[in-house]
C-alpha cells in the first residue's frame, strides 16, 4: 500500500513546506506549520491531460455588469460597512467571538433582503432547523420565511444553491463545512482553504453573493489558514465594546469600499438595532469636574468619530512605573511621555500612567496625540479641561503639533455634537468657519499646555 504523502501548511500565511519546522521560512512565525496529507493536484487528477482554457481574453470596455447596482440590506451600519450595500458576485466573511452575533446579523440580513424581495438560503452546520427557528420568532423580522438548509457537505451546498440560484448565500460556519474530495475533518487548514476557494468560484460563476461566518482564535483572528482572509472580496470582525450590549462591526478588508470602516449595533432581546449616532454613544456618559479626560476627533473608515481619552497619572508604589494602556498603542504612549518630558518640563520618571479609550475603541491614528497630551498634563495638574473643547493633532518629536487629514469633517462631526472650542495645529486651521467652533491654533505641546493651565 502506497505510504500517504504529507505536506506542512503555516496557519499565518498559508505557505506550503515539505517537511515540519519549528519557524515559518515565509512569515518567520513560530509553532504555525500543521501537517495535512498531500492531495492529489488537478493535473494528476486528470491523469496528464492537457489543461482546457474555459476563458477568453476581452478588453475591458466591452464588460458589462459593472454598473450593477449594490443591494441594499435594510440594516443601515451593515450597508454603510459594506460601503453602500451588497456586491452581486461577492464573499463575504464576518468573523468574531462565540455568542457576540455574527448568526444573529446575518439571520437578519437574509430576512430583510427576503422581504425586498430577493431570493436567500441559509445553510448551518451548526444548528438545526429547530434551533435557527426559535432565533427567527425572538427578532422583529420576517425571518421565518428565509429558506434553510441544515448541511455541512460542500457538495451538497454547492448542488442546492446551482437548483435554487439565491441571491444571497449565507454558510454557518465555514469551520463546519468539508468536501469528499479531500482527507481530514472538517476545519483543518486543507478544507477550510478549499471549501471557501470553491464557494469563491460559485460567487463569481453565478453572481450570488456569498457570507460566510467563520470563528475566531485566542489572538482574535479567523481560525484557519490566513490565505482565507485573501480569498474573499471582505472580512468584517463583530467586536464587543465597553458599553455593555453595544457590538463593533468593523471591515478590515473590502474590495468594494472602504476598510477600517465600521458599524455599531445595540443587541436588543428582539435582535441588533443600529446606533445612528455613535459619537453620542461613546460621550454619553462622560462625568464633569474630573481631571485627565479629553475628547479627541478621529476618523474610522470614512466616519468621523468623538471619543473619550481617559489618562491616570500618579505616583509610582514600586521602583519601575507602569505604563498600561487600553485602546491607545503602547508605544505611541512612550513616545508622548517622553515628549512631554522633553519639550514641556512634566516629569513622569516617578508616575504610573493609566490610559484608557472609554466605549471599547481601538485607535490607531495618530490624530488623537494632542487629546492624550492635554488628558496627562489635566491629571498631572490635576486641573479639569473645558468638557465642551475638543483636541486634534499630531505630535511630533520636537513637540510640535502636525496637520492631520480630514480636518474639517472632523471640526464639523464636533460641532454637530455641541462642543464649542477646538485645539488644531497652527498650520491646520479651516479658512472657513467650522459651525459655532472656536478655532484655536496651536504650534507646540508647551503652547497647548499654556493656553490650558496657564504659563
Amino acid at each position: 500500500m502506497a505510504k500517504v504523502r504529507s505536506i506542512y501548511f503555516c496557519t499565518e500565511c498559508g505557505n506550503e513546506s515539505p517537511r515540519w519546522q519549528g519557524q515559518c521560512p515565509a512569515c518567520n512565525a513560530w509553532n504555525t506549520l500543521t501537517e495535512e496529507p498531500k492531495q492529489a493536484t488537478r493535473r494528476e487528477k486528470r491523469s496528464g491531460a492537457a489543461a482546457v482554457m474555459t476563458a477568453q481574453p476581452v478588453q475591458l470596455e466591452d464588460v458589462t455588469g459593472s454598473e450593477t447596482l449594490r443591494w441594499a440590506t435594510g440594516m443601515r451600519e451593515l450597508d454603510f460597512v459594506l460601503g453602500g450595500g451588497i456586491v452581486p458576485g461577492s464573499i463575504v466573511l464576518v468573523g468574531g467571538e462565540p455568542g457576540i452575533g455574527k448568526s444573529t446579523l446575518l439571520l437578519q440580513a437574509a430576512a430583510r433582503l427576503h422581504a425586498a424581495g430577493r431570493s436567500t438560503l441559509y445553510v448551518s452546520g451548526e444548528e438545526s432547523a429547530a434551533q435557527v427557528r426559535m432565533r427567527a420568532d425572538r427578532l422583529n423580522e420576517a425571518a421565518g420565511q428565509v429558506t434553510f438548509l441544515g448541511e455541512t457537505r460542500l457538495e451538497a451546498i454547492l448542488e442546492a444553491t446551482t437548483q435554487r440560484r439565491p441571491d444571497a448565500l449565507f454558510v454557518d460556519s465555514i469551520q463546519t463545512v468539508y468536501s469528499d474530495d479531500l482527507d481530514g475533518a472538517a476545519g483543518n487548514v486543507t478544507q477550510v482553504r478549499e471549501c471557501a476557494a470553491r464557494l469563491q468560484r460559485l460567487a463569481k460563476e453565478t453572481g450570488s453573493a456569498v457570507f460566510l461566518i467563520g470563528h475566531v482564535t485566542k489572538g482574535g483572528m479567523v481560525a484557519g489558514p490566513k490565505t482565507l482572509e485573501h480569498i474573499v472580496d471582505t472580512v468584517l470582525y463583530f467586536e464587543e465594546t465597553g458599553q455593555l450590549d453595544h457590538r463593533v462591526l468593523r471591515s478590515t478588508k473590502n474590495r468594494f469600499g472602504a476598510a477600517e470602516e465600521i458599524g455599531v449595533f445595540r443587541m436588543t432581546p428582539s435582535g441588533l438595532e443600529p446606533v445612528l449616532n455613535p459619537s453620542e454613544l461613546f460621550l454619553q456618559d462622560r462625568t464633569s469636574g474630573v481631571s485627565g479626560t479629553a475628547v479627541a476627533a478621529v476618523i474610522e473608515g470614512t466616519r468621523p468619530l468623538l471619543v473619550e481619552l481617559q489618562a491616570l497619572c500618579t505616583r509610582a508604589s514600586y521602583g519601575s512605573p507602569q505604563r498600561v494602556t487600553t485602546g491607545f498603542d503602547r508605544q505611541r504612549l512612550a513616545l508622548l511621555l517622553a515628549v512631554l518630558e522633553k519639550r514641556a518640563g512634566i516629569d513622569f520618571s516617578a508616575l504610573d500612567v493609566f490610559v484608557n479609550v472609554v466605549g471599547g475603541v481601538r485607535i490607531a491614528e495618530t490624530a488623537s496625540d494632542a487629546a492624550l497630551v492635554a488628558a496627562l498634563a489635566s491629571s498631572v495638574y490635576d486641573r479639569e479641561l473645558d468638557a465642551r473643547s475638543v483636541f486634534l493633532g499630531e505630535v511630533g518629536l520636537g513637540g510640535e503639533l502636525r496637520p492631520i487629514g480630514q480636518i474639517e469633517r472632523r471640526l464639523a462631526e464636533a460641532s454637530r455634537m455641541g462642543f464649542r472650542r477646538a485645539y488644531v495645529p497652527a498650520r491646520a486651521v479651516p479658512a472657513a468657519q467650522q459651525g459655532a467652533l472656536d478655532i484655536v491654533g496651536v504650534k507646540t505641546v508647551g503652547e497647548l499646555i499654556a493656553q490650558l493651565f496657564g504659563p
